[in-house]
């Protein structure tokens, strides 16, 4: 895993009047190392409609899906994975139930590091490294600093870092990190067509690392 972690935020492009697929496939168009389907105010039905729909255009991408939060909708909607948070299910509690889903996790702090470090996921999302409007209550920012410190004990599982990067951080994230996620800056601006989701998703994969 190495790049951009798109994350596909159904709140945001709602807000924006932006239909979700056709925004995944601009998405997809850049090739990057992973994806995530976030509907954080959707209920399951709705977001088990949307994972089936994206699992296939990811499949023919090569590109990972992670669903969020719930692996048995990820289970149900073909994808690779599922991303969970720290209240959540855990690790070992979701490989018990669903052992053939990849398992990514959040943390905010050495501590939930060092916990999640010994459940060998199959990466670790550590931030917010910068300030963010993604989250209505986010964590204290970890700064580069705390990304650097993360790398240090990450003993070798990949970290995305998470949490206000942008094309101008993707480089400095790009040091300490094997991904960085992003929402905001690959959303369209006013008066921009999808055409320039895929250059931004392209612009970031490339300064955050990935192959071209």
């Amino acid at each position: 895993m190495r790049g951009l972690y798109a994350i596909i935020d159904h709140g945001s492009l709602s807000r924006l009047g932006v239909d979700l697929v056709a925004f995944s496939r601009a998405l997809l168009a850049a090739r990057p190392g992973a994806v995530q389907l976030r509907a954080k105010a959707l209920g399951a039905g709705d977001t088990l409609a949307l994972l089936r729909a994206l699992a296939p255009l990811c499949r023919e991408a090569g590109v990972l899906l992670f669903a969020n939060d719930r692996p048995d909708l990820a289970v149900l909607g073909g994808c690779d994975g599922v991303h969970v948070g720290q209240t959540d299910l855990a690790v070992a509690d979701v490989r018990a139930a669903f052992p053939g889903l990849k398992v990514g996790v959040s943390t905010h702090d050495g501590r939930q590091l060092e916990a999640a470090v010994a459940s060998a996921p199959e990466y670790l999302a550590f931030g917010p490294v910068f300030l963010t409007g993604s989250k209505d209550d986010p964590d204290p920012v970890v700064g580069v600093e705390g990304l650097a410190q993360a790398r240090a004990v990450s003993r070798g599982v990949p970290l995305v870092a998470i949490g206000g990067i942008d094309l101008e951080r993707a480089g400095t994230v790009a040091l300490h990190a094997d991904m960085g996620a992003v929402i905001g800056a690959l959303l369209p601006g006013v008066g921009e067509g999808l055409d320039a989701v895929t250059a931004r998703a392209r612009a970031l994969h490339a300064r955050l690392g990935g192959a071209a």
